[in-house]
């Protein structure tokens, strides 16, 4: 298998096969439940099929970067699920701020985004196209398929592998609706295929799915194997385990009930499967990331097999503008349109980066004030993701529009930290002198010695909170980190144009969740709408 396994992989025969009842455009036989008995007689589909399961999180079509898109209506560059999860994640908080006024994409950062939000609706579609891939994938590949098809031996195996992936990267999407969307229409594997109204389950119902099926799988999936390449790119237990922890670091957010010595236990498991920080943190975010021993689950992207105006062409280009060289990120041009606030600046006392490198910010001719959202030249841009390597070289795409940087989703110092906090939220089974030298690693690297090390009596929740700031800005963490410190709609903490304010204000409680896009409730009588969204 090639050591870029996703990204490499021929898509075209079974990404038409599996999507084929999506595409309305196709007035074709057979159609779908007959092309999907077809093409699952053929073990050797399973590893194509699998691999549009992971492409979903990167590309919206059949073509790329546009045309035969994946899910019909609006712009397919600006509906893709990486694009749509980042800006949830960030615009809504101090980390981001984007200089477009497209849409209702302005409401995200103002904090006032309603049911029609088609951003919020984009993202929502993308969440449950994956989840009905995978649960076709799931559905068609139970030991019964199997054996019917007469799959035995080492392509036995590997499928078990396959669909044990499947149900991971459906735990991923259905945290993702979780986490944004709280209580949301659930469909698996055992629903028939057809027309029906999925039943709604609350948040308290899918946290108990989630964690149900990533502890089903844990053992079943690929052992982690950092540094192994063969399988680059593929979800491990390791990346379950991580997701676990997370998922139990934010139970008390979901649930109303801690689970913070559970986390402690997940991410000490990540941070004992073999992984090692990456030795110099810009690394992490350009093309040649791949070879990290680091990066534990990323979505991964190819300059000329990848191609899509979201995920990294997005994350690469959106940055640039103003006096930046584009030439410089590996790109034919900038966008113009992301930067950050200052509360993420001032968090670092030099935003040289000549103390601490996680200090990567353009301010030659940027103004740190943000006197008007739409003028890119007000914030500062953060030059996190390049199209270059480590040398300097860009990448393959010879256009420059589509990056080879892949999106380090996990990452061991996300665990790190999660062990830390966890610990000090009272988590059995870690130490607080452990925790501590997890994060005097990270600032080891950052600092490149230990001059920015701490003490024991620094290290502090709000401490914590900041370093991921520090550490993780712009990995779309941000929004789900502020709920749980309950520092995201409250007012004790504001960040310049929170809730459409210059110097920013509380907002609506209620916002701690989106609310599920209007097309759906609509549609479907099961589906009752978050809190706060039905004035």
């Amino acid at each position: 298998m090639n050591k870029r396994f996703i990204r490499n992989i021929v898509l075209a025969s079974a990404v038409t096969l599996v999507a084929a009842s999506c595409d309305h455009t196709l007035d074709v036989e057979p159609k779908y439940d007959v092309v999907s008995a077809n093409v699952y007689k053929d073990f050797a589909n399973y590893k194509q099929i699998l691999a549009k399961l992971y492409a979903g999180y990167a590309v919206t079509g059949q073509q790329g970067p546009v045309g035969r898109p994946d899910i019909k209506g609006g712009d397919e560059g600006a509906s893709n699920y990486l694009r749509q999860y980042w800006q949830a994640q960030e615009l809504s908080t101090d980390e981001a701020v984007i200089a477009w006024n497209d849409g209702t994409l302005r409401d995200l950062h103002d904090m006032d985004w309603t049911p029609a939000n088609e951003f919020l609706r984009d993202l929502y579609n993308r969440i449950y196209y994956q989840v009905a891939l995978t649960n076709e994938f799931i559905r068609e590949t139970t030991d019964a398929k199997l054996s019917e098809r007469g799959i035995t031996d080492a392509n036995l195996a590997e499928a078990k592998f396959y669909r044990a992936e499947a149900r991971f990267l459906r735990a991923l999407s259905y945290w993702h609706a979780l986490d944004l969307y709280g209580n949301v229409p659930f469909v698996t594997e055992e629903d028939a295929v057809g027309s029906f109204f999925p039943k709604q389950a609350t948040r308290q119902e899918l946290f108990s799915y989630v964690e149900s099926e990533l502890l089903a799988v844990q053992n079943e999936l690929m052992p982690a194997a950092p540094g192994n390449l063969t399988n680059y790119g593929r979800a491990n237990q390791a990346a379950a385990w991580l997701l676990l922890g997370k998922l139990y670091l934010n139970a008390e957010v979901y649930t109303g009930t801690a689970r913070n010595t559970d986390a402690v236990t997940y991410a000490k498991k990540v941070i004992d499967a073999g992984y090692t920080l990456e030795p110099e943190y810009e690394h992490l975010f350009l093309t040649d990331n791949y070879k990290s021993k680091e990066i534990i689950f990323p979505i991964t992207f190819d300059g000329l097999r990848t191609n899509t105006w979201g995920g990294m062409t997005y994350l690469v280009h959106a940055p640039v503008g103003g006096n930046m060289p584009s030439a410089a990120f590996g790109i034919n041009g900038g966008w113009a349109g992301l930067r950050t606030t200052k509360n993420i600046v001032n968090l670092f006392l030099d935003v040289s980066g000549n103390t601490d490198e996680r200090a990567m910010f353009w301010t030659s001719g940027q103004s740190l004030e943000i006197n008007d959202l739409f003028t890119f030249t007000d914030g500062y841009p953060i030059t996190k993701y390049k199209n270059v390597n480590a040398q300097g070289q860009a990448g393959s795409d010879p256009t420059g529009n589509h990056p080879d940087t892949d999106y380090p989703m996990f990452r061991l110092a996300d665990a790190y930290l999660m062990y830390a906090e966890a610990v000090l939220r009272g988590g059995a089974g870690g130490t607080v002198g452990e925790a501590l030298g997890y994060v005097n690693q990270l600032r080891t690297r950052a600092f490149d010695g230990t001059a920015g090390n701490i003490t024991q009596s620094q290290l502090t929740l709000q401490f914590i909170l900041d370093e991921r700031a520090r550490e993780l800005k712009w990995e779309a963490h941000r929004r789900t980190d502020l709920i749980r410190y309950k520092q995201f709609v409250e007012g004790s903490y504001l960040w310049p144009w929170k809730g459409a304010v210059k110097d920013g204000r509380a907002v609506e409680a209620f916002r701690i969740l989106y609310p599920l896009p209007t097309t759906d409730v609509t549609a479907n009588p099961n589906l009752k709408q978050n809190t706060g969204y039905n004035q």
